[in-house]
C-alpha cells in the first residue's frame, strides 16, 4: 500500500511524468480497478478499515493518530480483530514492514494485533533517513522494541519484505507492506536529513526540488514493488500468491489526482478514489478492468475467503468478498457505501454520490461527471432524500 499516492500518479491510470512500470505490470497481468476507494480520506482511518474489514468508525479511528498532542496516547483498541489474527489462526505466518499509524504506545503495536513480525514505524511519517517522527522522537521498531536501523525507509521496507518471503517460502504467509512514499517529508535517496531528533531541524528539500523528490519517491517505491514480485516469481510462488496494491488515500496538493476533484483530507473523489490492482496469474484474468465500486474494507473478507480462514463467532464485517469479481468477473451485489471525516460526509449508491460539507449538500452522477462539476441536488430531490435517509440510518448503526 502506498501513502498519499494519487489517482493520476501511476502509469496505468494515466501518469506520463512518473514512471511506474512494476505497478503497471501488476495491473496488466491482473485486474485494474477504476472505482476503488480508501475508506478514509487520511491515513489512520483507512488503515483501521483495511485491517478490520469494517468501517473505521466502529473501532473509534475516525481521525489521524497524530505524533503530537493527546492523540498520541490513543490507538486502535487491541480487542479489534485484524486480518492478520484471522490468518494466523489459519496457520499463516504474518508480517508487516513499514507504516502502522494506529497507535504509538506498545499496547497498540502490530505485534499485539496478529503480526508475527514487524519492522517499521508506528507514527504517521518519519524522516526517510533518520527515522525521527514529527515530534522528534526516534521511531523504528522491531516488534515491541525500538531498534534503530540505517537506511532509506522505502529500501528498508523492500529489504525486509523480500527477506520475509525468502525465509517463509515453504510456509503459508501473509505479508503487509505499507509504504511511506510519497508522503511528506519529500526526500529521495540522496536528499538531506530533515529531522535530527529532539526537535532539531536539518535541511528541508527546497520548493523547486519537491517535484523531483516526489517523482523519485514514487519510482523508488515502484522499483521495490518490482523486486518483491520478482522474488515471489523467482521462488516459484507466483501462482500460489495473491497480490493486491492500493493507496491509503488521494494525493495532497503536491501530487495529482488526475481527472478527480479534491485532494487528501476531503471527501471529493480526489480524497478517496485511488489506484488499485490485483494480481494472481492463473486465477485473475490478465488485462481485466473492473468498474465495480470497491473499498479497502473489502480486502479482509476477500483474504478470508481465499484462504478458507474462519471468522471468529460474532464478528460481522462491513466489507464484501471480492472473489467472484476477481476470479469470474461477477458483479458485486448492490450496496450503499459511506464516508465520514470531520464535517464532511459522503454516500455512494450506483452512480450517485451525495456529498455533505457542513450545510452544503451536493449530488453528482459519477457515471457522467467523474470530476464532480455538475451539482444535481436541486433537480433530483428524491435521490437526495433517499441517500440522506440511508446516511442517517448508517450513522445510527455506528452507535
Amino acid at each position: 500500500m502506498a501513502d498519499d499516492l494519487g489517482y493520476g500518479e501511476v502509469g496505468c491510470f494515466g501518469s506520463t511524468r512518473i514512471k511506474t512500470p512494476n505497478i503497471d505490470a501488476l495491473a496488466a497481468g491482473g485486474m485494474r480497478f477504476t472505482d476503488y476507494h480508501s475508506n478514509g480520506a487520511v491515513c489512520s482511518p483507512t488503515r483501521a478499515a483495511l485491517l478490520t474489514g469494517r468501517y473505521q468508525q466502529r473501532c473509534g479511528i475516525d481521525y489521524v493518530v497524530t505524533a503530537k498532542g493527546p492523540a498520541r496516547e490513543t490507538g486502535m483498541p487491541p480487542a479489534e480483530i485484524t486480518f492478520a489474527e484471522v490468518l494466523k489462526a489459519k496457520g499463516y505466518v504474518t508480517g508487516i514492514f513499514g507504516k502502522w499509524h494506529l497507535g504509538y504506545n506498545v499496547e497498540f503495536n502490530p505485534a499485539k494485533q496478529g503480526f508475527d513480525e514487524f519492522r517499521g514505524y508506528v507514527s504517521g511519517n518519519v524522516d526517510y533517513h533518520s527515522h525521527f517522527d514529527q515530534a522528534g522522537i526516534q521511531d523504528w521498531w522491531k516488534k515491541l522494541e525500538q531498534v534503530p536501523e540505517e537506511g532509506y525507509v522505502t529500501d528498508l521496507i523492500t529489504k525486509h519484505g523480500i527477506d520475509f518471503i525468502e525465509r517463509h517460502k515453504d510456509e503459508a504467509f501473509c505479508l503487509y507492506l505499507p509504504h511511506e512514499a510519497p508522503h511528506y517529508p519529500y526526500q529521495g535517496r540522496n536528499d538531506p536529513v530533515e529531522r535530527l531528533g529532539g526537535g532539531k531541524i536539518g535541511k528541508k528539500t527546497g520548493g523547486k526540488d519537491i517535484p523531483r523528490a516526489y517523482k523519485e519517491m514514487v519510482e523508488v517505491m515502484d522499483e521495490g514493488i518490482g523486486r518483491v514480485v520478482e522474488t515471489v516469481r523467482r521462488l516459484g510462488l507466483e501462482r500460489r500468491t495473491f497480490i493486491f496494491f492500493c493507496s491509503d488515500n488521494g494525493a495532497c496538493k503536491k501530487g495529482t489526482n488526475g481527472p478527480l476533484n479534491g485532494f487528501k483530507g476531503s471527501l471529493w473523489e480526489g480524497g478517496h478514489r485511488v489506484p488499485a490492482a490485483a494480481y494472481w496469474p492463473g486465477r485473475i484474468k490478465a488485462g481485466s478492468v473492473s468498474d465495480e465500486t470497491v473499498l479497502g474494507m473489502d480486502v479482509f473478507p476477500t483474504m478470508a475467503s481465499i484462504t478458507g480462514a474462519k471468522l471468529p463467532a460474532g464478528l460481522d464485517l462491513d466489507g464484501v468478498d471480492l472473489s467472484g469479481l476477481l476470479f469470474e468477473g461477477k458483479s458485486l451485489p448492490e450496496r450503499t457505501l459511506f464516508w465520514r471525516y470531520r464535517k464532511e460526509k459522503a454516500v455512494r449508491k450506483g452512480p450517485w454520490k451525495l456529498l455533505v460539507q457542513g450545510n452544503n449538500t451536493r449530488l453528482f452522477n459519477l457515471g457522467a461527471d467523474l470530476g464532480e462539476k455538475n451539482d444535481l441536488a436541486l433537480t433530483k430531490p428524491a435521490i437526495v432524500k433517499g441517500l440522506e435517509e440511508e446516511l442517517a440510518e448508517w450513522e445510527r448503526g455506528l452507535d
